[in-house]
């Protein structure tokens, strides 16, 4: 209804006091202001000031009004501001997929980094697991992708840097039948146990998992707390990442043991959408560094 031009010139008036103070603020003439007042006061249908001999006061409509355009002005400001700085690469929100694979305590450390670098993005940290990983950069529901596994999807614009390889551990608790066999273990030998596999969180993509003989029953679970868990309680057996399972294995809560046919160690990188230009991108992928840098952090 009203310009903002409009509405900074009735609340100048309403700071004054005076239709000829508000003229001498905005260089114009004592009756300009007062008909620019007039016409806002006959848009509305309302009295916006009463006149005195040389002053005005706010009606309480007028009151209201103020109060209400001060709040518009402040938006609209906000619009411009936030148009400009997207236009120079900012934004306002910044999502980041990261794989059950990879270290949880990194993840804490980074968020403090990035808040100290930003503070008026949001950052948005979602776990994903496997394919529901490359999904979520697919899809645009995140911006760059933390521990993604397997070849690069073709018919996207990634970039990438590889992290390095994930070794796995095959595991068994170290009360399970298996865990004083010192051969390699044949499919066989597995197959009457459950396979404990992380749940893919993949939706419109095909679901994989890490390790399943045909015909073996397997145990979902949702992340690598709940696998260890059922590994150590000897529920099934299976493949963990070797960062993961180390302790474990120290400590000799659980058993690694090798297999005739062995799964192979899985390349993994950092993504990130092509198109999407950002200085909080940047920064990310900047402050996740090289090949080493990423794989000492996160998969060791």
């Amino acid at each position: 209804m009203f310009s903002a031009q409009a509405l900074q010139l009735i609340d100048i008036v309403a700071q004054v006091g005076s239709f000829t103070a508000a003229a001498n603020k905005l260089h114009k003439v004592p009756s300009a202001v007062s008909y620019a007042v007039k016409q806002v006061e006959d848009e509305l249908g309302v009295i916006l000031f009463e006149r005195h001999h040389r002053s005005v006061s706010l009606t309480v409509a007028g009151e209201h009004f103020v109060k209400e355009a001060r709040q518009i002005l402040a938006q609209m400001e906000q619009v411009k501001v936030g148009t400009q700085q997207i236009a120079n690469g900012w934004q306002p929100k910044l999502s980041i997929a990261i794989d059950n694979i990879v270290r949880p305590d990194k993840i804490s450390v980074f968020i403090a980094d990035f808040y100290k670098a930003f503070k008026d993005v949001e950052l948005d940290i979602h776990i994903e697991v496997f394919n529901g990983v490359w999904e979520a950069l697919s899809t645009g529901r995140c911006d760059i992708a933390i521990g993604a596994t397997t070849a690069i999807p073709t018919g996207g614009d990634y970039k990438y840097k590889d992290m390095g390889n994930i070794e796995w551990s095959f595991l068994v608790s170290k009360n399970h039948p298996l865990a004083k066999a010192e051969h390699d273990l044949a499919d066989s030998e597995l197959t009457d146990y459950a396979s404990i596999c992380i749940e893919d969180t993949a939706r419109d993509i095909p679901k994989r998992s890490v390790w399943r003989l045909n015909n073996q029953r397997r145990i979902l679970v949702p992340d690598w707390v709940r696998a260890l868990n059922c590994y150590i309680n000897g529920l099934g057996v299976g493949y963990m990442p070797a960062h993961v399972a180390g302790l474990f294995v120290k400590s000799g809560a659980l058993i690694e043991k090798q297999l005739e046919n062995p799964v192979k160690n899985s390349p993994c990188c950092l993504a990130w959408n092509g198109k999407k230009h950002s200085q909080a991108i940047d920064w990310v992928i900047q402050y996740l560094g090289d090949t080493e840098k990423l794989h000492k952090d996160w998969l060791s």
